[in-house]
């Protein structure tokens, strides 16, 4: 990022204009002032002369954009927000914890330092009151470094100031105990801050990330602040105005408007106060302020404005003659020519861009023009451009340039909510049903202490059939997995010993090995065959690109990336990209179909609907509407003469992009040079349908897009039988839609309603009943009578049901109430609020697809799930919708997508009887043995297709068992919550590297303070297997100080031969006190075993067995 250069507007006369009249307390009123001009003009000022400033704009979105230019101008540190905390007076639950956060900030700066500041702020956010400093200061708890305080002194603070005990700290207001350690979540920071005590003593003073709960930085003293927006203050509040200095400035976009606003909220809050049976609330006249104090507050000091007001006169105009960034039309070569024009008159052009990319391109573009172009380029992305003609300067943004949607960014920490992760979900409970590999399904019984040889040691009970218990190791914890079959269903538990479990699994084994390698052949072929190469990107490829209305996600960026590697080589491409609802997977297609129109060829979309047909086919019309290409469509709404002329234009090449639902793949459609297949929501569609396409596609490049992938595509990807692409990083700026699952309530239906429609939104309403949706547009329009409704149905006529959809896309309607026609990509960005009737008919994928037909822009949105009560839903349906509330996150289509397989059963994954080995097994063992399988077939039958992935050493054994009399764990006193050294432990069994041990060892001393000897061990018992695995030991038994190792069990391994094994054999005869080998006889033959003696802890054994991997060096040495 770079600062703009404040110095060229120093000097300019505006500048002094604004200097003489910042002298005086005065009313000015601001004439001419134009977008990012205001912002630099004001950054300017305060960098020469630093002054407090307030600076009101007119709702929350303005505030953010004007706040980021700051921040860009000035940097963070001088730059506050300060935000609504709610967003109704008197309901608690409406609270936004983020927005509490940035509130106290403000505060305590304004409270403890005496620095000037720019506070950015809109109507709403003012109008609730402030609680005084002296308040704030009484309720403060200082922490300083170094100083006595004691642990007890500090909890009992804590609750006293309000703050919740939990096990680990998430949110704002709460804080745990753990040891020595005291995390705790103040309303002062953005990051939660860590503790530690040495005795009595503050030892030490951290903030650490709520997400990894690891440390970021450190300080010398802290401050925890209780929530100040809590009602539970009983002094006189303030307004923010009060606690500015006297010779601070406030700045209005429109004082009309916010005082008109105050007057608004305040006569909302009085109705909502009077409308409250219990009144333990205080008044609205103490909490919120009206438009006369506010007035008072503003007496006698300097106050500017945007826009002229009817109650203040102002005492001074300034006339600042700035014009709006001209508008181009993505026409560079007129572009060029305005900057050349303005160097001429003697100015200065700064195109300023979001990104060093959008700089590239920039320069990629003017380099294709011949002539000279005077401009300069920085990353300092700003809110809108503007020409100065007084200071001779002209600031261009790239958005503006390029017609693309520039988005803001809060800082407001986003606070976990009590979505599940996907570890979470995977951990076991007691009493889940789990599967070991070895053994087969049995009970989890938690973990448990055992005593070895009068050492403790923990371990893990698994109960099985006939009451057989089992305590297992928790270094073979990845040998155990939660059981997902089919819900609800209690599976068959195995009797310990059994071979009943052994022959399942070979059988399972035989048949996934059969699959697979028909797939994998069926790769290979397509692998063979040589399709087209298309040629590298040309110019206007860049121009489609660059014209993109948001900024590239990462993941979007790898997406492209990778198709477009695939399309420029010779192999056909089939590619699977998998991208949540709304993470750019039809820009990603678009870009790819542009390049395939730019190699003279043809591109089909397939789309399982007649809307979703029509939704793609404005969408890129859209995006190419200055490119040189011809986009079409072919649905059931198309009459037969329409029909006719398009498929003869199609013939005769005149068609580049055709989209269409099956129909597509029907015999009357004839390409003249078919060269891409993109298949859309590819779960929606039937095999018959599949099976026709892949006629159509011997050796085109097909590309498939799905947000939630069905299982069996899932799979295909997992099983290598194709490429995947996952889009898992959100645009910036989006939030999670906010889900609440709710009974059917006129009153939660209203207020849900009003406030979309009040902030000039949409709505969604599904209702997937067509018979009684007329009585259901009927309340919504008792219930809101100035809201203007569409019905849209697929019983409808086509054209009629087209005209709906597209008077409620251009905003002709505010309530859309429609069955699941909805579900499939129709694309309305400013509908925020859905509401889904009987959300308990509705499968999980659907449940998503729709309520991600909001959040699709920067605005919070609602999705509301209207059921009945929980008792009156059959249990899928709950888990169903508890399902869906917990994976409000944005990306979890996958996560829900692998939890429907958990709900429905796994389906027909790889033809009928997979099914019932996966209700058998459970469908993470199912993974595993497919695994098992897969890399067999690679190793073997396919070894020369996967070359290029065996390239890497393999380790001679998979995983070595370890026995041992030695205290190897987490003791309980310093991870006291056994859910979490579960989680623990299921983290070190799956750490493949020195790197991850080592930042895992650093997070546990972040967290729980210094390791005890017990978890030393543990770390390096971890270190001792793969040392073992790389030396060809299977198993290790360390007991009484000694150590027995057992090497391979098979005589003949290539192993014995290698010079490998040689250097083991020399080491052990240069070491032959402590060392020596041995043949035993056992019941599975003959084994090698390696003697090892005077082990006293496993630092001791590491030692040894590291130097038996070491190459002997020459002798001589």
């Amino acid at each position: 990022m770079q600062r703009f250069p404040l110095a060229v507007l120093e000097q300019s006369p505006l500048q002094n204009e604004l200097d003489q009249a910042f002298k005086q307390r005065q009313y000015i009123m601001f004439k001419g002032a134009v977008g990012s001009g205001r912002t630099l003009a004001i950054a300017t000022q305060f960098q020469q002369r630093p002054t407090s400033m307030l600076w009101v704009l007119e709702n929350p979105e303005q505030a953010a954009y004007y706040l980021n230019d700051l921040e860009v101008l000035l940097g963070q540190t001088d730059v506050l927000f300060f935000p609504a905390s709610y967003r109704q007076a008197y309901i608690s639950e409406a609270t936004d914890n983020a927005n509490v956060l940035l509130r106290a900030e403000v505060l305590r700066k304004l409270t403890h330092s005496k620095r000037p500041r720019i506070i950015v702020s809109y109507p709403q956010a003012l109008f609730e009151k402030v609680i005084s400093q002296h308040t704030l200061k009484k309720n403060t708890l200082k922490v300083e470094k170094g100083t006595s305080l004691g642990l007890d002194f500090v909890n009992e603070t804590l609750f006293e100031y309000g703050f919740e005990r939990v096990d680990f700290v998430t949110d704002p207001g709460t804080f745990s105990v753990r040891g020595g350690i005291i995390d705790v979540f103040s309303y002062s920071n953005q990051h939660p801050y860590r503790i530690e005590f040495f005795g009595n003593e503050v030892d030490s003073l951290r903030s650490f990330d709520v997400r990894t709960q690891l440390s970021i930085q450190q300080f010398d003293q802290i401050e925890l602040i209780p929530n100040t927006s809590s009602v539970s203050f009983t002094d006189k509040r303030k307004t923010l105005l009060d606690l500015l200095p006297p010779d601070s400035r406030v700045l209005f976009e429109n004082i009309d408007g916010c005082c008109s606003r105050l007057d608004d909220l305040f006569q909302k809050a009085q109705a909502q106060y009077n409308a409250m049976e219990s009144t333990t609330q205080f008044p609205p006249e103490i909490l919120f302020c009206q438009r006369t104090e506010w007035m008072e507050a503003l007496e006698n000091r300097w106050v500017g404005f945007f826009q002229k007001p009817d109650i203040l006169t102002e005492n001074k105009v300034l006339h600042w003659e700035q014009n709006p960034q001209p508008s181009f039309n993505k026409q560079f070569d007129v572009l060029v020519a305005h900057l050349n024009a303005n160097h001429k008159k003697g100015w200065t052009n700064y195109l300023c861009c979001s990104s060093e990319q959008q700089v590239k391109r920039f320069h990629d573009i003017f380099q294709e023009m011949d002539e000279t172009i005077h401009y300069q380029t920085l990353v300092c992305p700003l809110f809108e451009g503007f020409e100065d003609p007084k200071a001779q300067i002209a600031v261009f943004t790239d958005h503006q340039l390029f017609n693309r949607y520039h988005k803001y960014r809060l800082k407001s920490q986003k606070t976990k909510s009590d979505a599940l992760t996907l570890q979470e979900l995977t951990l076991m409970e007691v009493g889940d049903y789990v599967t070991h590999m070895d053994h087969g399904i049995g009970r989890f019984g938690g973990l448990q202490h055992i005593d070895v040889q009068g050492k403790k040691q923990e371990a893990i009970k698994l109960i099985y059939g006939e009451r057989d218990v089992l305590y297992l190791s928790i270094h073979a914890l990845h040998k155990i997995s939660k059981f997902n079959g089919k819900d609800g269903r209690a599976p068959k538990l195995f009797k310990l010993g059994s071979k009943a479990w052994k022959t399942l699994k070979q059988k399972t084994k035989k048949r996934v090995k059969e699959v697979a390698f028909n797939l994998i052949q069926l790769y290979a072929e397509r692998r063979k065959k040589i399709g087209y190469a298309f040629a590298p990107d040309s110019y206007l490829q860049w121009e489609l690109e660059a014209s993109f209305l948001y900024e590239d996600t990462p993941d979007q960026g790898k997406a492209t990336a990778a198709i477009k590697a695939d399309m420029e080589s010779e192999r056909p491409m089939d590619r699977l990209v998998c991208g949540d609802v709304g993470f750019g997977k039809t820009e990603v297609a678009i870009r790819a179909a542009f390049k395939a129109v730019d190699n003279s060829k043809q591109v089909a979309v397939l789309v399982p609907t007649t809307i979703l047909a029509f939704q793609h086919f404005k969408t890129f019309s859209q995006r190419l509407q200055n490119l040189p290409v011809r986009v079409d469509y072919l649905n059931r709404f198309r009459t037969t003469k329409d029909r006719k002329a398009l498929l003869e234009d199609l013939r005769a090449g005149q068609i580049d992009i055709l989209i269409g639902t099956h129909q597509i793949a029907g015999q009357t459609v004839a390409f003249s040079d078919l060269g891409l297949l993109i298949v859309d929501e590819e779960q929606k569609f039937g095999v018959a349908v599949k099976e026709k396409i892949r006629s159509l596609k011997k050796n085109i490049d097909v590309l498939t897009l799905t947000a939630t992938p069905i299982p069996r595509t899932l799979q295909f990807s997992l099983m290598a039988a194709r490429d995947l692409s996952v889009i898992a990083t959100p645009p910036p700026n989006r939030y999670p839609i906010q889900s609440e699952v709710t009974r059917f309530n006129e009153n939660t239906i209203r207020d849900g309603l009003l406030y979309e429609l009040q902030r000039g939104g949409q709505v969604f309403f599904v209702h997937n009943r067509v018979e009684s949706i007329q009585e259901v547009a009927g309340m919504i329009q008792r219930l809101v009578p100035d809201a203007r409704i569409g019905i849209g149905h697929g019983q409808m006529k086509g054209d009629q049901l087209e005209k709906t959809l597209l008077n409620f896309l251009s905003g002709q309607y505010d309530v859309l109430v429609a069955t699941t026609i909805v579900e499939n990509g129709l694309d309305v960005p400013n509908a925020n609020t859905i509401f889904i009737n009987n959300a308990n008919n509705f499968g999980l994928s659907d449940l998503h697809q729709m309520r991600g037909r909001v959040g699709r822009s920067n605005k919070k949105a609602f999705c509301y799930f209207l059921t009945p009560p929980l008792s009156a839903m059959n249990s899928d349906a709950q888990k169903r919708i508890k399902t869906i509330e917990q994976y409000a996150e944005l990306g979890s289509g996958i996560q829900i997508a692998k939890k429907d397989l958990e709900i429905r059963g796994a389906g027909d994954l790889l033809g009928g009887e997979q099914s019932g080995f996966i209700n058998d097994i459970g469908f993470d063992a199912y993974q595993k043995i497919l695994e098992e399988a897969l890399t067999e077939l690679k190793e073997n039958e396919f070894k020369t297709l996967f070359e290029k992935d065996l390239k890497e050493p393999k380790l001679t054994i998979k995983e070595v068992q370890l026995d041992t009399d030695l205290e190897i764990m987490l003791p309980d006193h310093y991870v006291n919550s056994v859910k979490e050294r579960l989680r623990l432990y299921h983290q070190l069994s799956a750490i493949k590297d020195i790197e991850e041990l080592t930042l895992f060892e650093k997070s546990l001393e972040d967290r729980f303070g210094p390791l005890p000897d017990a978890a030393v061990e543990l770390l390096a018992s971890v270190q001792i297997k793969w040392v073992a695995a790389a030396l060809g030991l299977e198993r290790l038994v360390i007991k009484n100080g000694k150590c027995v190792g057992y090497f391979m069990a098979q005589e003949n391994h290539p192993f014995y031969e290698s010079p490998q094994f040689q250097n083991i054999l020399m080491r052990i005869q240069e070491k032959s006190k402590q060392l020596q080998l041995k043949q035993k006889e056992t019941r599975q033959g003959m084994r090698l075993l390696l003697l090892i003696d005077g082990i006293k802890n496993t630092a001791t054994l590491l030692k040894l067995l590291q130097l038996l991997s070491h190459p002997r060096v020459a002798s001589g040495s």
